[in-house]
C-alpha cells in the first residue's frame, strides 16, 4: 500500500492500523486512512455542516463561516503541517474532516442549551460522542453494518483529538485506551483547529463590524506587530485590505510556529495561547 510521502519515524502508518470493527477488502488504490476520508465526505452528516452555525449566523452575511468551511480551513491548515513534520496526512485529513460532525446547531451555545435538557433527563450531550455515535450507528449505507465502518485510529482521534475521558466514568469507551495518548495525528487536530477559529473569528468579527482594527491591534499584540508594515508602506489602502494582509500572517505566524515548536527538541506538541494575548 503506498505511502503519500516520506513519513517520520513517529508518524502512524496505515499499515499499523488496528483496522476496522468490520473487516473488509483492501482497495486497490486507495488506503484505508483515504478512504476513511472519502467516506466522511460523502456522508450525509458531513453535508449538514452547511447549515450550522460556527459563530455568526449568515442572517447578516453570507461570508461568514459555517461548520463546513470552518471543517475545511481546518483541514487545509492540519494537512500542511502534517506534511512538514512528517506525519500521516491521509489520516490528518481524515480526522479534521469528522471532528465537528457531531456539533448541533447554534454554534457552542446550542451545545450548552442541548446538554442543559438533557440534564433533566439523566443524560448530558457531548459532540465527541455523538461525533461517535453519528460514525458507529447512525450513518446507514451499507447493507452489511451500520455506520461508516471507519478504522480504529479515525474513532480514536474522534473521541480523543480535544479532550480527556476517565476511563472509569465512560467504561463504554475502554476499547480506546483512555489512559493513553492519541497518535499525533489526533493531537494535530486540536491544534489547527485553535489556528483557525482564532483567526476566522478576527476575520468574522471584523466582517460584522462587532471588532474594528484599532481594537483587534489592541487585544492581539501580534496581530499589530503584523499590521503596522502594511500601515506604513501603504498608508492611503483601504483599511481592509491591510487587515486581510495582517490577518493572512498571522495564520502564517501561528502555523509557522507550531511547525517550529513541533521541531524543536525537548518540546510539547503544543502552541502557547500567549500568542492571542
Amino acid at each position: 500500500m503506498k505511502r503519500p510521502y516520506n513519513l517520520a519515524s513517529y508518524a502512524m502508518r496505515v499499515e499499523r492500523s488496528l483496522g476496522r470493527r468490520y473487516s473488509e477488502p483492501s482497495h486497490p488504490y486507495r488506503n484505508d486512512y483515504e478512504r476513511d476520508r472519502d467516506r466522511i465526505i460523502h456522508s450525509r452528516a458531513f453535508r449538514r455542516l452547511e447549515d450550522k452555525t460556527q459563530v455568526f449566523s449568515r442572517r447578516f452575511s453570507d461570508h461568514f463561516r459555517n461548520r463546513l468551511t470552518h471543517t475545511l480551513e481546518v483541514a487545509q491548515i492540519s494537512r500542511t503541517v502534517a506534511k512538514a513534520l512528517g506525519l500521516n496526512s491521509d489520516l490528518v485529513e481524515a480526522l479534521a474532516l469528522v471532528h465537528d460532525v457531531g456539533h448541533p446547531p447554534f454554534g457552542h451555545t446550542g451545545e450548552e442549551v442541548l446538554d442543559l435538557l438533557m440534564h433533566d433527563g439523566g443524560s448530558r450531550f457531548d459532540h465527541n460522542l455523538h461525533a461517535l455515535r453519528i460514525v458507529e450507528s447512525f450513518e446507514q449505507k451499507y447493507v452489511e453494518f451500520s455506520g461508516l465502518n471507519l478504522t480504529f485510529e479515525v474513532r480514536e482521534g474522534i473521541i480523543k483529538h480535544s479532550r480527556d475521558y476517565d476511563p472509569d466514568l465512560y467504561p463504554e469507551l475502554r476499547e480506546y485506551r483512555l489512559a493513553e495518548q492519541p497518535p499525533l495525528e489526533a493531537q494535530l487536530i486540536d491544534v489547527a483547529d485553535e489556528i483557525a477559529y482564532n483567526c476566522a473569528d478576527l476575520d468574522d468579527g471584523y466582517e460584522a463590524k462587532l471588532l474594528t482594527v484599532a481594537q483587534i491591534r489592541a487585544g492581539v499584540r501580534v496581530f499589530d506587530r503584523l499590521f503596522r508594515p502594511f500601515e506604513r508602506a501603504h498608508p492611503d489602502a483601504l483599511e481592509k485590505l491591510k487587515f486581510n494582509e495582517a490577518l493572512k500572517r498571522l495564520m502564517d505566524y501561528l502555523v509557522t510556529d507550531l511547525i517550529q515548536t513541533a521541531n524543536a527538541p525537548r518540546t510539547r506538541f503544543s502552541i502557547t495561547r500567549a500568542h492571542f494575548k
